[in-house]
């Protein structure tokens, strides 16, 4: 960790605007964000199917966003420790926004993955706005206000799917354009209301190296911190995980139960429902009486039963009771994993691990909907499932190592 002095909340440029308001305002940037993406998920599997039918290209496509961002988002991390948070949101948003009506207009397989290309390579959306978070919340507190990430992402998984599924009634490349014209609309709030977070003085003084920028270095340079390693290997095979159920899931209930975009749509705001509730009401009040490794265990465990219950289920009935315990796991583990490895840096560090850290959530999403639709077309269709489980176990087993070195380092 630097030996810096961390400088006080007061310090910041949105100290005249208030934490408050400022995370009112990352909030509904973050939020609109969402809902774009949310708008898309029930019709991708259906937009590849019009050109491909195997569960492996809607993996593969995946993972052309995932490659693209874990080559670009540390580079999108070191700047907005440089040049501030809000540049690189900006860049970000408008890359979406291309993305978004590039997919809409795709009229073959090869147009569908360079649209995911290119939103993939501008997208530091959410690493940027998980250290603009940081820049304005002390230590204590990164838990509860990170859970803010996963409350906006169940607002935009209540609101966006159930969109997505009334415009797949017009046409399969409606969702695509909506989603990016709200993502042009979240560019123009966050130009004229979002503040910057870091001033000069907060500011990475060192200029920006190649080295700085090489997603494998930083990687690597992350990895040769003991603090850090095993909660980037935590983040990684979580990812995993939880990347081959989100591409495949939409492909499994469709053969499996004969859902359809609009069927789908509704368990996404089932989903969406559990995420809001878990981050704006549970984390916050757990996250002041229990450890954050506690919550992400506990967290870790209830998605491990969620992913094992989605794997055997042969209704909507248990199809509705595994997609409450995968969001009720989710929304422990994802905001106080990031919370620790937060508190592991120092503020001028921020942008750097957190770009670090969705670069091993890239790759581990690179890799997750390969092996989702692997085992979906040559094992069984619960495959992606239950070995999701098992590596959700994996997880939980690191983490308990890295709480035990913990505890004897204290």
């Amino acid at each position: 960790m630097s030996g810096s002095p961390e400088p006080s909340l007061a310090e910041s440029p949105v100290a005249a605007v208030s934490s408050k308001r400022a995370l009112s305002l990352i909030f509904a940037t973050i939020f609109l964000d969402l809902l774009g993406v949310g708008i898309l998920v029930p019709v991708i599997p259906f937009l590849v199917r019009q050109f491909d039918s195997d569960a492996l290209t809607v993996g593969l496509l995946a993972l052309s966003f995932s490659a693209a961002q874990f080559v670009c988002a540390p580079a999108l991390g070191v700047y907005s420790d440089r040049h501030g948070r809000r540049p690189v949101l900006l860049i970000s948003l408008l890359g979406t926004a291309f993305g978004y009506f590039l997919f809409g207009m795709a009229g073959s397989l090869l147009v569908l993955f360079i649209a995911r290309l290119i939103d993939g390579a501008t997208g530091g959306n959410m690493s940027t706005a998980q250290a603009y978070i940081a820049d304005i919340t002390p230590p204590q507190d990164r838990a509860k206000n990170f859970g803010l990430v996963g409350a906006a992402f169940g607002l935009g998984f209540i609101i966006g799917p159930a969109m997505g599924g009334l415009l797949a009634n017009i046409s399969l490349s409606a969702p695509a354009y909506a989603a990016g014209t709200l993502t042009l609309l979240t560019v123009s709030f966050s130009y004229f209301y979002l503040p910057e977070t870091i001033g000069a003085e907060t500011r990475r003084a060192s200029r920006i190296r190649f080295a700085d920028v090489n997603p494998l270095t930083q990687c690597f340079a992350a990895m040769r911190r003991p603090a850090l390693l095993p909660l980037l290997a935590a983040i990684f095979f979580l990812n995993f995980a939880f990347s081959g159920l989100q591409t495949n899931f939409a492909v499994y209930t469709s053969d499996k139960l004969g859902m359809g975009p609009e069927a789908n749509a509704m368990v996404f705001a089932y989903i969406g429902v559990i995420a809001v509730l878990m981050q704006t009401v549970v984390i916050r009040r757990l996250s002041a009486r229990f450890p954050d490794r506690a919550l992400a265990a506990a967290g870790l465990g209830l998605m491990a039963l969620g992913f094992l219950a989605t794997a055997f289920a042969y209704d909507s009935l248990t199809l509705y009771l595994a997609s409450t315990l995968t969001p009720m796991g989710s929304g422990l583990t994802t905001p106080t994993l990031t919370s620790m490895l937060s508190g592991e840096v120092s503020s001028r560090e921020q942008g750097w691990i957190l770009g670090a850290s969705q670069s091993f959530a890239s790759l581990a999403r690179i890799a997750g909907p390969v092996w989702a639709g692997l085992v979906y077309d040559h094992i069984s269709q619960g495959a992606p499932y239950w070995t999701g489980s098992i590596w959700l176990v994996v997880t939980l087993l690191v983490l308990a190592i890295f709480g035990r070195r913990k505890l004897a380092a204290a």
